[in-house]
């Protein structure tokens, strides 16, 4: 475990060949000249060039680290978030810290930037969630966000085994943090969402940051790997569900409520579970409440505890063939094969004309099955037959928004504005770990 506050690299940009920005104050270039102003950055022959608004070239090195003067930071133009989910967009973006330009290959570089743990949680906080949210609300993400981050190393020296092909019939894919390289963690939905100084930083994030400064999710002498998601549908998954084939006793499968739900053990009972309306903290449709803690356009989503999509069987082959690089032909079946407790789906068998193919696990079934994801993989599938006995639709009846292990966000939220404290709703996501203050 961990003993002082750790400095953080954070990908804002992965694999560009160009950008602009500005340096709004003074940075330090590595031999102490100072720059300010706008910039253009290139890759070429694997080095990082930067040149100024008339395009003269200032600086070129295969790595290039920009430390600020006092209170300077720095402008990023076109970042993309919410990358390949159906909330993508590209914003412009401001950031503290230092800015290291790093050459990964001939042609391309990562912009990351290099900030201390307890300012990145400042922004993930505040681009994860509302800054207006309750303030034990606030408290619960700054801890699980802090544990989760700080278990990465450990992970990224893992073997790594992020795909997995069992056959040629069966493909099972996830995708954990052990894929990034000269850095640690990305600044989208992949790992946390970080969007610098842009976001609006709240007397409320400061305080959640302030009084939980240090304090971690720990079992058995470990720090949690502590995952969460927007909503679970009413109950928890576990880790198998989304990730490598082991599971953990704090990320266990929990009821989203006071009154217990009976985990999800067969079709029968998914389709019990997946078109009803049970209660549950994150079943709420408080527009006032949501307004308070989703961002904007997390708002543009209502549907999230239980939705519906539609699909014409022509229209959802194409988006299979496109997404999967498969073509299945004519799409006869789409079966489950295995569902964790909250009902998501982490193999599914899809049968066409031309090929069968197993795939998983969650997030890969909910990019086959959509343009962008579809909303988690907690559904059950029905079709409707034409005159000629033929499948002309398929329709998924689903719930919740995301993978569904660890924390639900809405739902703690929820559980915030009823009152109660911090440390209880991390007990009721995070089953037997403590809370423990290592710096």
């Amino acid at each position: 475990m961990i003993d002082q506050e750790p400095e953080i690299k954070v990908a804002l940009l992965q694999n560009y060949s160009e950008t602009r920005l500005t340096l709004n104050g003074r940075f330090f270039l590595p031999d102490k000249r100072t720059l300010e102003g706008c910039f253009a950055v290139y890759a070429d022959s694997g080095q990082i060039v930067l040149r100024d608004s008339v395009d003269k070239e200032i600086f070129r090195q295969k790595e290039i680290l920009l430390m600020p003067d006092g209170e300077a930071f720095f402008t990023v133009f076109n970042v993309k978030i919410g990358i390949d989910f159906h909330w993508q967009r590209t914003q412009e973006q401001s950031f503290r810290g230092e800015l290291l330009l790093s050459a990964i290959s001939d042609s391309a570089f990562n912009l990351i930037n290099k900030i201390l743990l307890e300012d990145y949680l400042e922004s993930v906080i505040s681009s994860e969630m509302s800054a207006a949210a309750p303030l034990e609300f606030l408290k619960v993400q700054a801890i699980t966000a802090r544990s989760w981050l700080v278990t990465m190393p450990a992970k990224k020296k893992a073997v790594q085994s992020s795909t997995q092909i069992k056959t040629e019939n069966e493909i099972v894919v996830w995708q954990d943090v052990n894929d990034h390289e000269g850095f640690d963690v990305c600044a989208d939905d992949h790992c946390q969402r970080y969007q610098g100084i842009t976001r609006i930083i709240s007397e409320n994030v400061r305080k959640a940051i302030s009084q939980t400064r240090g304090k971690f999710l720990v079992y058995n002498e470990e720090i949690c790997d502590a995952r969460y998601y927007k909503c679970c549908g009413g109950q928890t998954d576990v880790f198998s569900t989304a990730w490598e084939d082991q599971n953990y006793d704090y990320l266990s499968n929990v009821s989203d409520g006071i009154d217990p739900h009976s985990p999800v053990r067969s079709e029968s009972d998914a389709e019990r579970w997946l078109t009803g309306n049970p209660g549950a903290y994150c079943n709420t449709m408080d527009k006032e409440l949501l307004k308070n803690i989703l961002p904007a356009f997390d708002q543009e989503t209502p549907d999230f505890y239980r939705w519906q999509e539609i699909y014409e069987r022509p229209k959802l082959e194409e988006v299979i063939r496109k997404k999967s690089g498969i073509d299945f032909g004519v799409l006869r079946n789409i079966e489950p094969l295995q569902r964790g407790p909250s009902g998501r789906i982490s193999r599914l068998k899809i049968e066409g004309s031309k090929r069968t193919m197993i795939v998983g696990k969650e997030l890969e079934i909910r990019r086959w099955l959509s343009p962008n994801h579809l909303l988690s993989s907690a559904f059950v599938v029905s079709s409707e037959i034409n005159a000629d006995g033929e499948i002309s639709r398929f329709i998924f009846n689903g719930g919740g928004w995301g993978h569904g292990v660890g924390l639900c966000q809405i739902g703690a939220a929820v559980m915030a504005a009823k009152g109660f404290k911090a440390e209880e709703i991390l007990a009721h996501y995070f089953t037997g770990a403590e809370l423990k203050k290592l710096y």
